[in-house]
């Protein structure tokens, strides 16, 4: 699991400037991009609860384990994929305005396109996966049912907090992927960073767009809680919460570190 010879700042700082010249290069194909990771997302999310219900049945506290470690793959897909994630975009966007190789209007212009593209393309294939068979009669008490209901019940405050840790999460699994040599040591780090956040159940915006849709589609609108108010509230705070994180905690925090610095640097 050795380390890259590129630094931290190094796959920042390059990793902005492929975003930008993502989206300057053509637009629709970014929007492709961003769509696709809010479909492995929901790929991700769908085997996850299916599995985790399952685990549910052989011992009640072995559902939410077997979550979170299949719920790890989601980033791997995403990775792999080379598709757009908002959450991530928001730490290297951040870096990027900070080291003045994006312009902030262009950061916000390119951040609000992924994020609302990840949103699309998490509801169009949680529409699809519903209609499969693994997803058709789900019960009331179905793992899915009741883990997006207690999202729905949270505090802003703990949704906000939740956020911030989640984002900082997978922006440490995704720089640590970048810096791996080997693609063994590129899954191990992911899946078992991302693994904290899952079975910690943080917020995170983009995920929850897949799976709140994916329950609203497999039980026909019947999910406890679920009002348009309450889904607003979770994914708007869960998304300031993730920005905190991921964009100023890590992104910029780790820029200002580095800035002027010529000796020891990241």
């Amino acid at each position: 699991m050795e380390l890259d010879n590129q630094g931290l700042m190094s796959v920042l700082d390059k990793n902005a400037k492929k975003k930008e010249h993502l989206f300057t290069h053509s637009i629709p194909k970014y929007m492709v991009r961003c769509m696709l990771a809010g479909m492995f997302l929901t790929i991700g999310t769908a085997i996850a609860v299916m599995v985790g219900e399952k685990g549910n049945h052989i011992h009640p506290d072995l559902g939410k384990f077997l979550y979170s470690f299949m719920f790890s793959w989601s980033l791997v897909m995403i990775i792999y994929m080379d598709t757009e994630l908002g959450t991530s975009n928001m730490m290297y966007l951040t870096v990027g305005v900070h080291r003045k190789v994006v312009k902030p209007i262009q950061a916000v212009k390119l951040l609000a396109t992924c994020i609302s593209c990840n949103l699309l393309g998490g509801i169009l294939f949680s529409y699809i996966i519903s209609q499969t068979n693994a997803f058709q009669d789900l019960s009331s008490n179905h793992y899915l049912i009741t883990a997006v209901s207690g999202k729905l019940t949270k505090t802003t405050l703990q949704i906000i907090s939740e956020g911030i840790f989640a984002n900082i999460i997978v922006n440490t699994a995704v720089v640590a992927s970048a810096r791996m040599k080997d693609d063994a040591g590129k899954l191990f780090a992911t899946v078992f960073i991302i693994f904290i956040f899952a079975f910690l159940g943080f917020e995170h915006v983009i995920a929850n767009f897949s799976s709140f849709a994916m329950a609203l589609f497999a039980s026909g609108g019947a999910v406890p809680g679920m009002t348009m108010g309450s889904v607003l509230h979770n994914w708007i705070f869960a998304l300031i919460g993730n920005y905190i994180g991921g964009g100023l905690i890590i992104g910029f925090v780790y820029s200002w570190l580095n800035r002027g610095e010529t000796v020891y640097f990241d």
